[in-house]
């Protein structure tokens, strides 16, 4: 049980968001730190010391850098000479508090892909705490989902992507699209207008419908289960996100292939491929 040992005894290594790297010390230095503070007892001698931070430095792909201070450097390096100082006492658990937060995308897109590749090299236990749900599902291999300090989901990423437990899960992860309805007799209602989508075990009453951008079907009018009138069409790359407004009065956005090419002014039908009901 670490909560009774000392904070020196529990075998913790920490990266921190804004790196906490030693100004005054060289990447050597940094690296080194915690090697030469650990008790005389365990503390190792100048040559293996020197050893293991060039392995680190060599794992990072910083070598060349041992000479360097922290502020000579960019921040995707800072962040891996922060992670090898965190290795360097042989953790038993690694600590990282959002470690991607202060780079930019692109360099933290291709710290995540680093980071996932190491982790499996070096073995060791680790927690990512992270706000970036999409950093998570890239990263890990277990994911726990937490709301106000309390776990709403624990699972794998496909687990809690496809599969949310609550209806904070299914919000917060993935983009979606969220309508109140009505559940009585297995039917569920939007408003005055029966969908012709199943219940799915949902108790009666009050309900909130889940639906991703991307799972809701998109075809001529009158096709699916609502109707709507394209507001306003944006591209991203593949995809393009519509902005739809719904015969009840509801706006929603959805994202269909490029190739559907939706013009502003037409009239959609909609039908969702996944969903997941719960209640309000």
């Amino acid at each position: 049980n670490a909560l009774v040992r000392g904070a020196g005894e529990r075998q913790v290594g920490f990266v921190f968001q804004h790196y906490a790297l030693f100004r005054h010390m060289t990447v050597f230095e940094n690296v080194a730190f915690g090697l030469r503070v650990q008790p005389r007892s365990i503390r190792k001698d100048d040559a293996s010391i020197r050893a293991r931070v060039k392995e680190l430095l060599d794992l990072v792909q910083l070598d060349w850098l041992a000479g360097r201070y922290p502020s000579q450097l960019s921040g995707g390096q800072r962040q891996r000479i922060a992670l090898a100082r965190a290795l360097a006492i042989a953790p038993r658990i690694l600590l990282l508090d959002e470690p991607f937060g202060a780079l930019d995308a692109k360099v933290r897109k291709e710290l995540r892909q680093w980071l996932r590749s190491l982790h499996q090299e070096i073995n060791v236990t680790s927690i990512f705490v992270t706000h970036d749900q999409e950093e998570a599902l890239e990263v890990a291999n277990r994911v726990v989902v937490m709301d106000k300090g309390r776990i709403e989901q624990i699972g794998t990423p496909g687990d809690v992507y496809d599969n949310p437990a609550t209806a904070f899960v299914h919000g917060f992860i993935g983009e979606s699209i969220v309508l109140p309805v009505n559940v009585s007799d297995g039917r569920v209602r939007l408003g005055d207008k029966a969908l012709k989508i199943a219940a799915e075990g949902a108790s009666s009453g009050a309900s909130k419908l889940f639906v991703r951008r991307h799972d809701m079907q998109v075809g001529p009018a009158g096709s699916g289960s609502l109707d709507g009138s394209v507001r306003q069409v944006r591209s991203f790359g593949p995809i393009q996100r519509a902005v739809v407004a719904l015969c009840g009065g509801e706006i929603i956005e959805i994202d269909a292939p490029r190739d559907r090419e939706l013009q502003a002014g037409e009239i959609v039908g909609l039908e969702p491929r996944r969903y997941r009901i719960f209640a309000a």
